[in-house]
């Protein structure tokens, strides 16, 4: 089987659809699944270190945005329209942009049906990246526009059962199926605590508190600096690490500056996926995470897998992670709740250990190979159902 990928993002740009597309494009290849992949060109990717099946779309910038880049429709037309052809049997859609219309496009001539999968919760990102549109008027926009794009495809993929609810929410009628990303094997390769902490500065004794993902305002960062304050009232050796990259970097760092934090909070910028980050992961004497907007949640799964202990609010995607034995202790957003169990854990060393071992084994079976098996189930069923749901071209 050939299956077409679109998206409007990809690496080198660091996130969690750009992760999930590399993780089932590698698994799929072991279910008899070959896959090429159209995605914007960055400016950074020589053509010796691209990978194999990626072809890559002239591209402008994004406003307001200097990390995404967006395809220009000439030039995606035009490969796509060299690739039909080439027999594909099937086209999986991740992104809903320029991408979505373009497989859609490609899979009407074709005549085959598209997947998408619904990695981001739309409704949440639109009031902190056009703040001047009220948030009524956005929720309604978000809403209408799923439903419209939702009625393209065939079949849908959200990532956790709690998407899948929003999804119905909205009056989506398209069918839904539930398909986490899971974790590949190198996930679970032991990063190297001391070499992270030699490189950051950071003093051996320090008590690391960690968070790793997107830098953006979505993920509710900046509730994590307020709780951080109060971890260190009662833990003075304690450092925030926050890990990665993104739009609402300026604004924690004048918060973190406000507040007399400097010295205690650590940014580190994107950090390599099969070195650095591992060894940050591993360094970390506790993960924290508030996120109101993950569709999964995946960086949870890759923290456990590394044995960090879990402090986190359960919040739509992630309410399918961290479930009771999870390795993981599950708080509100509260700041004095959520900094009293970060100290709890930081203190108890038997609640370190056990929080610790429980996460491992909880990792471990989220299989990303058996994800793509059922992947390649379903898209054997979208193929053999009768008539096509996209029509003519």
């Amino acid at each position: 089987m050939r299956v077409l990928f679109v998206s409007d993002v990809y690496f080198p740009r660091v996130n969690g659809v750009s992760t999930s597309i590399r993780t089932f494009r590698q698994d799929l290849s072991a279910h008899g699944v070959e896959t090429q992949l159209v995605a914007p060109h960055y400016g950074a990717v020589p053509a010796a270190a691209e990978e194999p099946g990626v072809v890559r779309v002239a591209s402008a910038g994004v406003p307001r945005d200097p990390e995404d880049r967006r395809m220009r429709w000439g030039a995606l037309t035009r490969v796509l329209d060299e690739l039909v052809p080439s027999g594909f049997d099937l086209v999986h859609i991740h992104t809903p942009f320029i991408a979505h219309y373009a497989g859609v496009r490609f899979a009407r001539r074709a005549g085959i049906p598209a997947v998408a999968t619904y990695h981001t919760f739309f409704e949440e990102y639109l009031h902190h990246y056009l703040p001047v549109l009220p948030r009524g008027v956005g929720r309604w926009l978000a809403r209408s526009f799923t439903r419209s794009q939702c009625d393209d495809v065939r079949g849908l993929i959200a990532p956790s059962e709690p998407m899948r609810s929003v999804l119905l929410e909205y009056g989506v009628t398209t069918p839904i199926h539930v398909l986490p990303t899971g974790l590949p094997g190198d996930r679970f390769r032991a990063g190297d605590g001391r070499a992270f902490r030699t490189r950051a500065g950071i003093a051996g004794d320090a008590r690391l508190v960690t968070y790793i993902g997107r830098v953006a305002h979505e993920k509710n960062i900046g509730f994590l600096v307020q709780m951080f304050r109060e971890v260190l009232r009662r833990v003075p050796q304690a450092v925030l690490v926050i890990a990665g990259e993104g739009p609402a970097r300026p604004a924690l760092e004048q918060q973190v500056a406000s507040l007399g934090l400097g010295s205690h909070v650590h940014f580190t910028g994107y950090l390599d996926r099969d070195t650095a980050l591992l060894d940050c992961y591993t360094a970390a004497d506790v993960f924290v995470f508030a996120s109101r907007t993950e569709t999964q949640g995946l960086v949870l799964l890759e923290a456990m897998a590394q044995g960090a202990p879990v402090v986190s609010t359960a919040e739509l995607g992630t309410r399918s992670i961290l479930v009771p034995g999870s390795g993981a202790l599950v708080v509100p957003e509260e700041r004095d709740a959520f900094a009293a169990a970060v100290v709890r854990v930081l203190e108890d060393r038997e609640l370190h250990q056990e929080l610790s071992q429980r996460g491992r084994l909880y990792a471990r079976n989220w299989s990303s190979s058996a994800m793509a098996g059922r992947l390649t189930e379903l898209y054997g069923t979208l193929r053999g159902a009768p008539g096509t749901a996209l029509g003519a071209a």
